[in-house]
């Protein structure tokens, strides 16, 4: 159906299913049954997620359909569906969409698997449009491909990783970091190929064809959830100090990281209530925001390293000793910040320019995980 314009889709995992949800208005445009626990990736076209299941990566077409034409765009809309096309993945891990690529890794086989992003547009993936190959060993691990061609991935077994190298178009290994123990997270960030990785002794940055060790203070420093931004030389990431013991209680930092990728240099923000590694997202501009404790939505300027607003959005909360069960979801597009209240089944939305709380809608079920898209290519 042709409409004016498309609003952004939310899809929520909850306990039984997907909903997609229209974030103009709350209503439910479609509601899909799907046991187990699901995993929403974008896959970077502005259309279609891929859902983590026991099958693999799952696509999942959202309905919202860009055409150009001429100096302007038709829009429509279709009932969101699964489209039946799977990349198969015995452990599927983390999504990863950079130069017009999106790559997945198979944590249970150590295998890359990338395609055109725009190959997604019929909603189908063939064999001859997917790329694969296999990292040395099966592990918990990343890629991301580049627009010279080439793909930095990790290396590592399921007990030890440490090991992030550039994998070229022909197979050959160029530059190289086995200075990263604990590789966990990764962000792209404004500049041609650039990203960063978190470690367990200060995150390395990918700039200009080379490795670059972030220099920390600490001796245990981990930034294992980073996040960027096309227009941001910034990655905003968790910063935690304290190495985990069996049987201690996890920490809970109410610091973050603030990662300028020019010079490979971190700077701290003090948030003065914690978060969790669904708290955080990017704006339009770069801003950061952060979810924490207190119900607070906090909006950084990463360039001074402050936060500039704090937001009233949900009422406080902890974290649960389960990941996997339900708490607040921070996802952004464009301007707005999309913040679930996992038990008042609300979703808000947050203008991030003005630090205004635009909207409350009601949901039916008890959001999980949860992304948006808004028919905007990412990078």
């Amino acid at each position: 159906m042709e409409v004016a314009d498309v609003d952004p889709r939310a899809a929520i995992a909850y306990d039984g299913g997907i909903q997609i949800v229209d974030t103009s208005d709350g209503s439910v445009v479609a509601d899909i049954e799907k046991e187990g626990f699901l995993r929403l990736n974008p896959a970077g076209d502005g259309r279609h997620v891929l859902v983590s299941s026991a099958e693999g990566f799952e696509v999942l077409d959202l309905g919202m359909i860009v055409k150009p034409h001429g100096d302007h765009n038709h829009y429509y809309t279709t009932t969101p569906k699964l489209t039946g096309s799977v990349i198969a993945a015995e452990t599927p891990g983390h999504v990863v969409t950079h130069a017009g690529k999106t790559a997945v890794f198979d944590d249970g086989t150590g295998t890359v698997t990338i395609f055109e992003t725009n190959a997604l547009e019929d909603g189908q993936l063939s064999p001859e449009e997917l790329t694969s190959f296999k990292t040395n060993d099966p592990h918990h691990g990343v890629a991301v491909p580049l627009a010279s061609g080439s793909v930095l991935v990790t290396e590592g077994t399921e007990d030890e990783r440490h090991t992030i190298h550039e994998r070229k178009a022909d197979g050959s290994i160029g530059a190289e970091s086995t200075d990263c123990p604990g590789v966990h997270g990764e962000a792209t960030a404004q500049g041609e190929d650039v990203a960063s990785f978190g470690c367990t002794n200060g995150s390395v940055v990918f700039r200009d064809g080379q490795f670059h060790k972030v220099a920390v203070p600490e001796a245990y420093q981990r930034s294992g959830n980073q996040f960027g931004s096309p227009d941001s030389p910034y990655v905003l990431t968790d910063y935690k100090t304290v190495e985990p013991v069996d049987g201690a209680e996890p920490e809970h930092p109410t610091r973050v990281g603030i990662i300028d990728t020019t010079d490979a240099t971190t700077k701290t923000v003090e948030l003065g209530s914690a978060y969790w590694f669904r708290s955080f997202g990017r704006g339009a501009d770069g801003e950061g925001v952060v979810l924490t404790y207190d119900g607070k939505l906090n909006i950084l300027d990463p360039a001074s390293a402050a936060v500039t607003k704090q937001v009233d959005v949900v009422t406080p909360w902890t974290e649960n000793e389960n990941w996997q069960e339900p708490g607040p979801n921070v996802k952004t597009a464009g301007d707005f910040a999309y913040v679930t209240d996992h038990a008042a089944k609300k979703l808000h939305l947050v203008q991030i320019s003005t630090g205004e709380l635009i909207s409350s809608l009601d949901l039916s079920v008890v959001p999980n995980e949860m992304t948006v898209i808004d028919a905007e290519l990412k990078h």
